[in-house]
C-alpha cells in the first residue's frame, strides 16, 4: 500500500482523497490549513488528516517524509512550494495546476530531479491533451487543433449563466492571463477573453473565448507541426461579454481578491453541473483532408459510495489515473512528464480514467481506444 500525502482538503482534494483510499492500493494524509475543512471529512481506514501551513516549510518536509506521492489541490499560487518541497523529500509530485508560470516552476525543478513530476493533470489542463494527442497521432499531416471545455451548471439562472463549481481565484486567473497558442505557424500569446464563437452541441448553444493554461505544454510538443492550435473555455451565450465588464471595464482584473469576494458572495454554487469537452483535429490522411473529432458530456456520478459533482468526477478522477499510471510504471519515473506522454487507451482503461466513459460521449471515447 502506497501513502500518499494530498494538500487541500477542499472539494477536489477530499474526493481525490476518497477515491484512492476506496481503491484499496493507497492509504492518505489529507493536508490542510483550516481546521473547518478538516472537520469534514469523514474518518476512515487508511485516511488521516493533518492541519498544517503550506508556508510552514520544515511541516510540510515532515509531513511528506517516506511518502510514495504528494499530490497539490491547493490554490495555484501555493502550488510551486509544494513541489519545491517535494524534491526536498525525495517524493514523485502531481498538481492540478492551470497556471503557467507554476508550470514552468515545476520545469526547472525536474531538470535534476530523481523523482517524477507532473503537473497539470486535471481536466484542462490534463485529459484534454491526452485526447488531443490521441487523434494527432491519428494524422499523417496536421493542419488545425481545437480545445473547447467547460464546467458548467445544468440549469443557468442568472445574467452569468453561471455556478461557482471550481475555485473562484482560479477561474479569474485564467480570465486576465495571456493565452498561449499557434497561429498560423507561429507560437504567440493572444489575449484572454477574446476570439468570441459560438457552437452547438447536443442541442445547446454555447459560446467559447481565450482563456489561459488549458493547452498545457501542448504548444511546446506541437510547435512546428500544426498550422492552428488554440484552447478556449464554453459556457452560456452572454457569460464572455459580462466578464469583460467587470474584469476589464471596471477594471476588476486589477483588483482580483475583490471580484472573488464579490462573486463569492452572490453567485451560489451547485452540484448539478456538467463538463462539456470537445476537440477537433483536421489533417491529412491517405493524401486526403481528414477531421476526427472527440465530443463529451460528463454529469454528476455516484462513485465510491457517494454523490460528486462533474467537476470533482473529471479532475479528481484524472489525477487518481495519472497516479496509478505512475504506480504502476507506465509513465517516466523520474523528471518532467507531459500530460500527452500519456496514452488515452491506458488512461480510459484505467480505473479511475473510467469515470469518463459514463458521459454523453461514451461511443466517441471508445471509437477513439479502438
Amino acid at each position: 500500500m502506497k501513502s500518499i500525502l494530498i494538500i487541500g482538503a477542499g472539494h477536489i482534494g477530499s474526493m481525490i482523497a476518497e477515491l484512492l483510499v476506496a481503491s484499496g492500493d493507497y492509504s492518505v494524509t489529507l493536508l490542510d490549513a483550516s481546521p473547518v475543512a478538516l472537520a469534514k471529512i469523514e474518518a476512515k481506514p487508511h485516511l488521516t488528516t493533518l492541519q498544517a501551513s503550506i508556508t510552514d516549510q520544515p511541516a510540510l518536509l515532515a509531513a511528506m517524509a517516506g511518502r510514495y506521492a504528494v499530490i497539490s489541490a491547493a490554490p495555484y499560487a501555493l502550488t510551486a512550494a509544494i513541489a519545491e518541497a517535494s524534491q526536498v523529500a525525495g517524493i514523485h509530485y502531481l498538481d492540478l495546476t492551470e497556471d503557467i508560470a507554476t508550470t514552468q516552476k515545476v520545469r526547472e525543478l525536474a531538470k535534476n530531479a530523481a523523482y517524477a513530476l507532473i503537473p497539470q493533470c486535471g481536466l484542462a489542463p490534463g485529459f484534454i491533451s491526452i485526447v488531443s494527442m490521441d487523434l494527432v497521432r491519428r494524422f499523417e499531416a496536421l493542419d488545425t487543433l481545437r480545445l473547447r471545455v467547460g464546467a458548467l451548471p445544468q440549469f443557468p439562472s442568472n445574467a452569468l449563466g453561471y455556478n461557482l463549481t471550481w475555485s473562484t481565484a482560479g477561474v479569474i486567473n485564467e480570465y486576465c492571463q495571456p493565452c498561449e497558442a499557434i497561429v498560423q505557424g507561429r507560437r504567440i500569446n493572444v489575449m484572454a477573453l477574446e476570439e468570441l464563437e459560438h457552437f452547438a452541441l447536443d442541442g445547446v448553444q454555447y459560446e467559447a473565448f481565450n482563456t489561459s493554461g488549458g493547452l498545457g505544454t501542448l504548444c511546446e510538443t506541437l510547435e512546428g507541426k500544426v498550422r492552428s492550435l488554440n484552447y478556449r473555455t464554453v459556457r452560456y451565450p452572454g457569460h464572455r461579454d459580462a466578464m469583460k465588464l467587470l474584469l476589464q471595464d471596471l477594471r476588476l482584473s486589477e483588483r482580483p481578491a475583490v471580484l472573488t469576494d464579490m462573486l463569492e458572495h452572490a453567485i451560489p454554487e451547485t452540484r448539478q453541473d456538467v463538463v462539456v469537452i470537445f476537440v477537433t483535429a483536421t489533417g491529412t490522411r491517405q493524401g486526403r483532408v481528414w477531421q476526427e473529432s472527440y465530443a463529451n458530456s460528463v454529469y454528476p456520478q455516484q462513485i465510491a459510495g457517494k454523490e460528486w459533482t462533474a467537476i470533482q468526477t473529471t479532475t479528481a478522477s484524472s489525477v487518481c489515473a495519472v497516479l496509478d499510471l505512475l504506480a504502476t510504471k507506465k509513465l517516466p519515473q523520474q523528471g518532467f512528464v507531459m500530460q500527452e506522454e500519456i496514452r488515452l487507451h491506458d488512461f480510459l482503461n484505467n480505473r479511475f480514467g473510467r469515470a469518463y466513459a459514463s458521459g454523453k460521449g461514451t461511443a466517441a471515447a471508445q471509437s477513439l481506444i479502438t
